[in-house]
């Protein structure tokens, strides 16, 4: 997350920033055709927080125009953004505990009416919970997979959805619960899945109905009417162990897609017809405008066996990853319009700065040693 200081009455042509990070680093990837039994599935906890590798490309990113200090987004951000005057906020914190931890460092600028990068404590808490934002677009007509929510293994009783269907816990993001194992095809393999959400991560389980066509992710940038696409990337499995499910897992994100050895599952520009990417294009930029995203979100598509897009979730904190090889996906779309990685960054700030009505910095900061 970075901060800008806040000045009485006018921005100053440099503001300072602060970006700080979310808590520590993600699990070490290492090559391996095996997938993770449930009993392993613990080590996922730290999926979600940005590395400092992350951390710091942000804030070097930031500094090509602004002075940059770093905070933690943990107890102690709210006293920290209360006692210095801050010009700007740019948010990539997920929060450390709860379903509404990713609402909790945008509420605490709210109260203090600091502006920030990204989407309000309301948006980030609907499209973390899974099921929250699929009744929204359904309600909007927009379509999602068939699911169900069970809070209760006595509530399988109640279940009408059709095999193969995925379990996934409703309150996690970057493949977090999402496990080559989560593909089920009988009641056995169903009940074993929705207990272990209930004994690993202690929250409801999602089952979906699954979807057999082609998976794309959607990045999206922008506010009100203009709302850009980057291109579509395809996320493709043949590159996948051998009998492995043709899904994003767990394994295929942090386990099979190794730096050294990184997984070829991904096409971008996505090699769609016209008639195809128009519909996705359109049906994202419709779920970013219901689920009122701000500046820049991602968000996951699935065809279903005839071919028909369905919206899988909606990602109002995407992953920023700034390396090639770890194949971060809205990073990767960038690069296909033509954007480096730290031309991403100042361009989305560029686009929140322009929503709040604050004049940005235009030219470099001079660096010490520089002219």
């Amino acid at each position: 997350m970075s901060v800008a200081s806040r000045g009485a009455d006018t921005i100053s042509p440099a503001p300072r920033l602060i970006s700080p990070d979310s808590p520590s680093t993600r699990p070490v990837s290492v090559s391996a055709p095996v997938a993770l039994k449930p009993s392993e599935r613990t080590n996922d906890i730290l999926a979600e927080w940005d590395t400092m590798e992350t951390v710091n490309a942000v804030r070097s990113a930031l500094e090509e125009r602004c002075a940059v200090v770093m905070i933690e987004a943990n107890e102690d951000a709210f006293e920290k953004f209360r006692k210095r005057n801050f010009d700007f906020v740019f948010n990539i914190a997920e929060g450390l505990h709860g379903v509404s931890r990713e609402s909790q460092v945008p509420a605490m600028l709210e109260l203090l009416q600091v502006p920030y990068l990204g989407s309000d404590p309301l948006t980030l808490g609907l499209c973390l919970d899974k099921a929250r934002a699929k009744e929204i677009l359904d309600y909007h007509h927009i379509p999602t997979a068939p699911f169900s929510v069970i809070r209760t293994i006595d509530e399988l009783d109640d279940v009408r959805l059709r095999f193969p269907s995925i379990v996934k816990p409703l309150h996690e993001g970057s493949s977090k619960g999402i496990y080559d194992s989560c593909v089920v095809r009988t009641p056995e393999e169903l009940e074993r899945e929705i207990r272990t959400v209930f004994e690993v991560y202690d929250e409801p389980a999602l089952i979906e109905e699954f979807l057999t066509g082609r998976e794309f992710t959607a990045a999206l940038m922008g506010n009100d009417g203009a709302v850009e696409a980057l291109p579509i990337v395809e996320i493709t499995f043949d590159a996948l162990p051998a009998g492995a499910n043709p899904i994003y897992s767990y394994e295929a994100k942090w386990v099979w897609d190794a730096r050294e050895k990184p997984l070829d599952i991904f096409q971008c520009p996505a090699r769609l017809s016209p008639a195809l990417k128009d519909e996705i294009e359109a049906m994202c930029k419709a779920a970013y405008r219901v689920l009122r995203c701000r500046d820049w979100a991602r968000i996951d598509v699935r065809c279903d066996a005839k071919g028909t897009p369905r919206i899988l979730e909606l990602n109002p904190l995407p992953g920023i990853l700034p390396r090639p090889e770890d194949n971060s996906c809205f990073p990767k779309a960038a690069r296909a319009a033509g954007m480096s990685y730290n031309q991403l960054i100042n361009r989305v700030l560029d686009i929140s700065l322009a929503r709040h009505g604050i004049s940005g910095p235009k030219s470099p900061v001079s660096r010490p040693g520089q002219n």
